[in-house]
């Protein structure tokens, strides 16, 4: 039709697309009988649950990483994960940069609100300072695992040290057999709080609010919980192993999937405590998933500041926006909704119990991987229910409700308001 143009994308949408596109391309190459180890075709559905928790980087398999895959196929994999985990629009925009292609303004925008950056201004060199940051320490993370690897299995064991080494960093939990967690730490506390720690060093009242709230919160959501897990879960380990079996269990449900534990074998608090830690996730504008940490501190700084009747809550004498409340309360109450919504039903289709079933959405929609060994077994409806929830976690609830309505103006005027009593 003459003189038809195109709806332009929205920014939000851009972002969904390109995720999709991602992962519709990796199930068809996990489709070829070459990503297989007997050289057979992957089953579609069975193919898209892998290249969407790769893409999503949450680690819940439907068929076994190490035994079904062949190498070909596992490195499809661990580039998923690299894309999903530095995120489309960085891995884009990086290689955009490479060619020499100058970065428009509104790639610009599109590049701020896939790394959740502040401002537009540095974006490109904080871009670029992501890519090769990431790079740095996923190399520097296979070096340190390659003697071992290497002494037990060859030739392959550097191919295996590759592997983890980009699976622990980008929080995505596919497994060959383990990995150490000082990855997973590094690669869920956000690039923009790399860029702090890098320009700051130890100047900590330099850096941003943002990076002293998820500095700070981490820490706690690291050893609070393990302080659990050493005392009720882990008490008849040995010392020594049990003080690291407390600190992984503590820091792996945050988005990283790895396990070193019988999940089965905790008890109902410490099943429920992992939970908690997998909707919690990581950080803004990480690898990792979940409602984030800073939405977690938002709405607990929200409550305190109710409780001691203050206008607005704070962090290190800096005021709050409502706004970023109101966004808090709108993402925690979304997860929340999807993680019980999903196992509601996936119990309801299964007549598996519901607490299991709230153990793998969880773990989808957080994007972490662990699992009580329920997800292979299930029939297609309900790991259909856990790949939206995976591309849901993974994408940002926002991001999708933005992108959906983005065709709806603001209003311009203000409802009559009346109250209403709550509590």
């Amino acid at each position: 039709m003459a003189g038809f143009r195109p709806p332009r994308l929205t920014t939000f949408q851009t972002i969904i697309l390109l995720f999709a596109a991602v992962i519709l391309a990796g199930s068809l190459l996990l489709m070829l009988p070459v990503s297989a180890r007997d050289f057979t075709v992957t089953p579609f559905h069975q193919a898209l649950f892998t290249a969407t928790s790769a893409v999503c980087v949450t680690g819940l398999v439907v068929q076994d990483t190490a035994t079904h895959w062949s190498w070909f196929g596992q490195a499809v994999i661990m580039t998923l994960i690299q894309i999903g985990g530095m995120g489309v629009i960085t891995v884009a925009a990086f290689f955009a940069l490479l060619s020499g292609r100058r970065i428009s303004l509104m790639q610009r925008g599109t590049m701020q609100e896939a790394i959740a950056a502040p401002k537009v201004g540095g974006i490109v060199r904080l871009t670029g300072f992501i890519i090769k940051a990431s790079l740095c320490i996923e190399a520097l993370g296979a070096v340190c695992m390659a003697p071992v690897f290497w002494r037990d299995y060859g030739v392959r064991g550097l191919w295996m040290a590759v592997f983890h080494s980009v699976s622990a960093f980008c929080n995505a939990g596919f497994d060959l057999l383990g990995t150490p967690q000082a990855l997973i730490v590094v690669g869920g506390i956000g690039f923009l709080t790399w860029d702090d720690i890098r320009a700051n060093k130890l100047w900590l009242h330099r850096y941003r609010m943002q990076s002293k709230v998820i500095l700070s919160t981490t820490a706690l959501l690291i050893l609070l919980p393990a302080v659990w897990f050493f005392f009720g879960e882990f008490a008849t380990l040995p010392t020594g192993e049990r003080l690291l079996a407390s600190l992984f269990q503590s820091v792996t449900p945050r988005t990283a999937g790895f396990n070193t534990a019988d999940l089965t074998a905790l008890s109902g608090v410490g099943q429920g405590l992992t939970i908690l830690l997998m909707l919690i996730g990581g950080s803004p504008g990480s690898t990792a998933g979940g409602m984030k940490t800073t939405t977690f501190a938002v709405l607990v700084a929200n409550a305190l500041a109710v409780f001691r009747r203050q206008s607005e809550p704070h962090f290190f004498g800096r005021r709050i926006d409502g706004k970023a409340v109101n966004s808090a309360a709108t993402i925690g109450m979304l997860y929340l909704t999807l993680f019980l919504a999903g196992g509601f039903v996936i119990s309801a289709v299964e007549g598996l119990p519901l607490s299991a079933c709230l153990f793998e959405t969880a773990s989808a929609v957080g994007t972490v991987g662990l699992s009580l060994g329920l997800t292979p077994h299930l029939g297609l409806l309900s790991q259909g229910i856990l790949i939206a929830l995976m591309f849901i976690g993974r994408v940002g609830g926002l991001t999708l409700i933005y992108a959906a309505l983005s065709g709806f103006s603001k209003a311009g005027s203000r409802l009559p308001q009346e109250h209403i009593t709550v509590g």
